[in-house]
């Protein structure tokens, strides 16, 4: 029998919720981030309560049996107490709370092995052996990692662009990153960079994409270093789980995030990049929704 149950996919920009009975969906919503760290914990706190309130009205319920809530940065500490309260609030029956990666893990792969890439604000690679061991690859966070993430995309470019100005070499980046952030000249400009709080670099990456589409060698080269990033990121997850699992068939690869979604460049290079190093490899070609990851474990959870 079926269960009326809660799936909640909070990545850095935005959050999804969805309310479902069996195969049926009741609801979907979206509204702002609940990751803490990016945007204050007032802030996450009144986005989450938001999007319950709209997610249940939409859906006509005033409880459900479960719910898994996937969010950036689970395991810092309060994370899961914050929501776990707002849960009880809601009536959640019973809930978990577990990171991001995990939930799109489980839309990929259902429990199953796999290795996905996470490429949006931030990245992170995880695989899954059959036996249910796991394995990782950066998501050091977007000052100490978070290689080929949105994050990475627009710093990097900023910092290329200044080396290629001190060269005197051409780069079109600065002028747009400047126009973008309303700077009246370059010392403005490196100001709002170094600020504190510090700007919205992901902000910058469809920016930067374009650049690259038009040739802008700069961005061309943070582009095509971003997918080499995320692709060499999925070779090293291959490399621990056929090393440390004695894995001799390959597993599947899955991907989710803006920076392979939106960017064709990155995309085309992510999937060529694996193809050169391991062509047996099988890639999936459309984006995993991580939304449908914290449903079915809401599922489980509920039986």
């Amino acid at each position: 029998m079926s269960a009326v149950v809660l799936g909640i996919d909070g990545g850095g920009t935005r959050t999804r919720a969805s309310i479902v009975n069996g195969d049926e969906v009741l609801a979907f919503a979206e509204a702002g981030s609940i990751k803490r760290l990016r945007v204050g914990a007032a802030a996450a706190e009144e986005n989450l309560r938001y999007l319950l309130a709209e997610v249940y009205r939409q859906a006509g319920v005033t409880a459900v049996r479960a719910a898994c809530v996937g969010v950036a940065s689970a395991a810092m500490p309060g994370v899961r107490e914050w929501i776990g309260e707002v849960c009880a609030d809601f009536a959640v029956e019973r809930h978990e709370v577990v990171g991001d990666e995990i939930i799109a893990l489980d839309a990929a792969f259902r429990g199953g092995p796999g290795i996905l890439q996470i490429a949006g604000t931030g990245t992170n690679t995880i695989g899954r052996a059959p036996d249910g061991g796991r394995e990782t690859a950066g998501g050091w966070s977007s000052r100490l990692g978070d290689e080929g993430s949105g994050y990475w995309i627009g710093l990097h470019a900023i910092r290329r662009a200044l080396t290629a100005r001190d060269r005197e070499e051409p780069s079109r980046v600065l002028d747009v990153v400047g126009r973008i952030w309303g700077a009246a000249d370059l010392d403005e400009l490196i100001n709002i960079g170094d600020g504190t709080p510090a700007p919205d670099f992901a902000a910058l990456a469809p920016a930067i994409d374009k650049l690259a589409e038009e040739g802008d060698p700069v961005a061309l080269g943070v582009m095509k270093q971003a997918a080499a990033d995320l692709a060499g990121n999925v070779l090293l997850v291959r490399d621990k789980l056929r090393r440390k699992h004695q894995l001799a068939e390959e597993v599947p690869v899955a991907w989710i995030g803006s920076v392979i979604g939106k960017s064709r460049l990155v995309r085309e290079g992510f999937f060529a990049g694996l193809h050169v190093a391991a062509p047996e490899l099988p890639v999936r070609s459309e984006e995993v929704k991580g939304i449908e990851g914290a449903l079915w474990r809401a599922q489980r959870l509920a039986e």
